[in-house]
């Protein structure tokens, strides 16, 4: 009998659902166009007002309509760098783990390399190679990001790999491609699915570092990350430029941190 989902996953779902329905009805929510000037307040921050409920930038743009829509961005993002990552680390895992030996220890090694190099080091100079772009980001943010998942999932894997079905159906004479496909995989899927989720976390906190840095999405188009690095200048005449983004961030990430990790417990994990 299945378990019901816990009370932490349950409130990490239920956040992550927000933002999502947040970022698909952004058109509809958003009060304000979130790239043009709606307030005469142009090099002064506005305060959060009736009209402007977030308050306004030094550009006379809406806040609030910039965080909504600054929801597409981060979460496209992260859906997307997290699709990559897992399709990276998924991959490496599953075939360190299934086939052990040489092939296990190249794919370690070249992992544990991997891991040598800060993370957000590296994510600054691909990002300044291949120039900043949406695109740019994601592969980026796939590159970097994928060491941790490998780990886990081979570790998994491993343990998988020497349980009695998997030996039994070996015996039968099945392809390494239907082992791991139809044996491996199902039972290491519960592990991907928790990665999954604190990957995306990651991947979101990843972009808003880089947007941070000046390498993310470029302006004009909204993004957490840069909105707190436009605020950077105005943090003491106009705290809430930068503590309502990094609110939003804090949510998202919490979302999915809630949600990976309930589910974690409630397999026993």
């Amino acid at each position: 009998m299945k378990r019901r989902l816990g009370a932490m996953e349950i409130v990490g779902l239920a956040m992550i659902l927000t933002l999502i329905v947040v970022a698909v009805a952004a058109p509809l929510l958003a009060p304000y166009d979130p790239t043009r000037a709606v307030a005469p307040t142009y090099g002064e921050p506005g305060p959060p007002s009736r009209a402007f409920p977030l308050g306004t930038d030094e550009l006379g743009r809406d806040v609030l309509s910039r965080i909504i829509y600054g929801a597409r961005i981060s979460l496209a993002v992260g859906v997307a760098g997290m699709l990559v990552t897992m399709t990276i680390g998924v991959a490496i895992g599953l075939l360190a783990g299934f086939f052990r030996g040489t092939v296990d220890v190249v794919l370690m090694r070249f992992t544990d390399v991997m891991l040598t190099l800060p993370g957000l080091l590296l994510a600054m100079a691909l990002v300044a190679v291949l120039s900043p772009s949406l695109i740019s980001i994601l592969i980026v943010i796939g590159l970097v990001s994928w060491t941790q998942v490998a780990r886990v999932v081979r570790a998994e894997a491993l343990s998988v790999s020497q349980r009695d079905f998997m030996v039994a159906a070996c015996s039968l004479g099945a392809s390494s491609t239907r082992l791991i496909l139809r044996h491996l995989l199902p039972n290491v899927l519960p592990l991907i699915v928790v990665m999954a989720a604190l990957s995306t976390s990651g991947t979101l906190l990843l972009d808003a570092a880089l947007s941070f840095l000046g390498l993310g999405v470029p302006p004009p188009t909204p993004s957490w990350g840069r909105m707190i690095e436009e605020a950077e200048l105005y943090f003491r005449i106009a705290p809430w430029l930068a503590a309502f983004p990094g609110l939003a961030i804090l949510y998202a990430v919490l979302g999915f941190n809630l949600f990976g990790y309930g589910y974690l417990r409630r397999q026993g994990r």
